[in-house]
């Protein structure tokens, strides 16, 4: 058997190890789907019919905008639930058993990243079903919503590598449930919720400049069957820098352990 052979085996034996974690202790799963909702709930029926005043339409006009908000709020909070598991192992000295066993050393970081994506794309998917049960409906075509399945994939991947980053830098579970937190903040401080030019000059620029926005304007032009333009290129370097920083940040701190 070859060495990525192996490294593949170990890696599926790692996925599903964090799989059956995350069936076995739900709380994290349930908080990780059910915050998003509750603001998607709050900004639709109690600032909704304002918000969506402010934009030239209804409650449903601004349900239409939010949600691609509401879907990098729940990648950004998914961030804190991968930090702690990572950090746990850490704490707890399972990782250092782990290397003690004949196992790629790759397979449990790899673990890790791709037990956290599935996580977060089972909250996404609940996530969107509460909003279409609320009247979401998205004009995207079949092409588009391939498109947007994958960019949310590059942004779940580049997010989870920079939390597992957290998660190896944290010296207890505790910090690592703290320092992720920007990226839940993020969202609301870019045009998740409300369009960039009616923000304060500084804000605007902040907010225009910061990673989220173009990725958040990208899935809302695919949702709406819109070209996403120059969006969808600075998505995805955005997406290919911090997967880039995430991982590096990982291999060393994992290599330091």
């Amino acid at each position: 058997m070859t060495t990525l052979a192996y490294a593949v085996r170990d890696s599926n034996t790692m996925l599903r190890r964090n799989l059956r974690h995350t069936l076995r202790y739900p709380q994290m799963s349930v908080f990780l789907a059910g915050a998003p909702i509750i603001f998607l709930l709050l900004f639709v029926y109690v600032f909704g019919a304002t918000l969506g005043a402010g934009l030239g339409g209804t409650r449903a006009d601004y349900l239409a905008f939010v949600v691609p908000g509401i879907l990098m709020l729940t990648i950004g909070g998914a961030t804190t639930g991968t930090s702690v598991s990572v950090a746990s192992d850490i704490t707890e000295g399972i990782a250092a058993r782990f290397r003690t066993m004949p196992i790629a050393r790759v397979s449990i970081l790899t673990g890790h990243v791709l037990g956290s994506i599935i996580q977060t794309f089972a909250s996404l998917v609940i996530v969107l079903a509460v909003a279409l049960a609320i009247g979401y409906r998205p004009t995207a075509n079949p092409a588009a919503w391939l498109g947007v399945i994958a960019v949310l994939a590059m942004v779940c991947f580049a997010f989870t590598w920079l939390a597992v980053a957290l998660g190896l830098s944290a010296k207890t579970v505790e910090e690592a449930s703290n320092t992720p937190m920007p990226l839940t903040l993020l969202p609301f401080l870019g045009s998740g919720f409300v369009p960039t030019d009616t923000m304060p000059t500084g804000l605007r620029q902040f907010a225009e400049y910061q990673p989220f926005t173009p990725i958040m304007e990208t899935v809302r032009s695919l949702l709406t069957g819109y070209s996403p333009g120059t969006h969808l290129l600075a998505a995805t370097a955005w997406c290919a820098a911090l997967a880039l920083i995430g991982y590096l940040w990982s291999r060393y701190r994992y290599n330091r352990l």
